[in-house]
């Protein structure tokens, strides 16, 4: 089984929409590249110099916003930020208008927004790279930086499990995609009700065969958890969904990610959450910022591991 972009069914230039359109190799030549800019660090030779990405938010960001920004200043670009309250896409201009406007003054284009039709559009009528930065469907530039974390701390995917605990949402969806695409093992742990897209699990699940990996889906959190290498949360109620937060955590209250939970993992497993976390809601604090947390370096590898997207989409 396969899923095809409603809008494109062929890579006619360089996006970045999400990991399914990316094949194993291309994933581990942006982890390396990302490693290698991350050890030059600001002696980098400006790559991109010259080069302007746009950055569109429908969704507030912390991490997003200021990696892409950073990243693009210390490569020699320059960043613009485009709120939909300051552009006339927020006002009612076409998608695909905003898309090939904006194609003749920028050399890429991310978008933090709700519908992944809207980044699809966007990419089909666009005549410059564009970036998922979010949807409500997909995360990869997250799952980027998560691979490259777990790389640096665990050395190798083979053989390694990682665990997710909380909502299907799209950083499941991105994490199962991932971590087929790279031969780990995934197990996504989600109450009854709240499992991954069936299409997205079905893929996954296609390309994890294909690696020598497996995915799994599982209402049990001790039985999910169980040996993993890596344990991986994310909030119960995310951007959107904030009149259904009430509700999910009196579904989700058994799923939280705290000590006695944890000690079914291996003992050297690594803690991650993408960002903003809940303290004692979806995880304790004693966790969060605990040894073997290591959501920050997580969350600065955003920078780098974007830094090599960028290189490999502009350059």
């Amino acid at each position: 089984m396969s899923i095809v972009h409603p809008l494109r069914t062929t890579r006619t230039k360089k996006d970045f929409l999400t990991l399914m359109d990316y094949s194993t190799s291309e994933i581990i030549d942006l982890l390396n590249l990302a490693r290698e800019l991350k050890k030059q660090g600001s002696s980098a030779p400006p790559l991109l110099k010259g080069k302007i990405l746009g950055m569109i938010f429908e969704k507030s960001s912390t991490r997003t916003r200021v990696s892409f920004e950073a990243a693009m200043l210390q490569l020699g670009g320059h960043a613009i930020h485009l709120s939909t309250r300051d552009i006339q896409m927020g006002r009612g201009e076409s998608i695909s208008d905003t898309a090939k406007v904006l194609s003749g003054y920028l050399d890429a284009l991310m978008i933090r927004t709700f519908h992944q039709s809207t980044v699809e559009e966007l990419a089909y009528n666009g005549s410059i790279p564009v970036i998922n930065g979010l949807t409500d469907d997909f995360h990869p530039c997250q799952v980027l930086a998560d691979l490259l974390t777990i790389l640096e701390y665990k050395g190798s995917f083979k053989g390694k499990k990682l665990a997710y605990i909380g909502d299907g949402n799209n950083m499941a969806h991105s994490l199962m995609i991932g971590a087929a695409k790279v031969g780990m093992d995934c197990t996504i742990i989600a109450p009854k009700n709240y499992e991954p897209k069936e299409s997205i699990i079905s893929y996954a699940k296609e390309i994890a065969k294909q690696n020598g990996s497996t995915v799994e889906i599982t209402n049990d959190p001790v039985t999910g958890i169980k040996d993993s290498d890596v344990v991986y949360t994310d909030v119960w109620a995310s951007m959107g969904q904030e009149a259904e937060a009430e509700e999910r955590m009196n579904h989700f209250k058994e799923y939280q990610v705290n000590a006695e939970l944890v000690s079914y993992a291996k003992k050297d497993y690594i803690f991650m959450h993408c960002l903003p976390a809940h303290r004692e809601e979806e995880v304790t604090a004693e966790i969060i910022d605990g040894h073997h947390s290591v959501v920050f370096p997580e969350a600065e590898n955003r920078l780098h591991a974007q830094k090599a997207l960028l290189v490999h989409l502009m350059s």
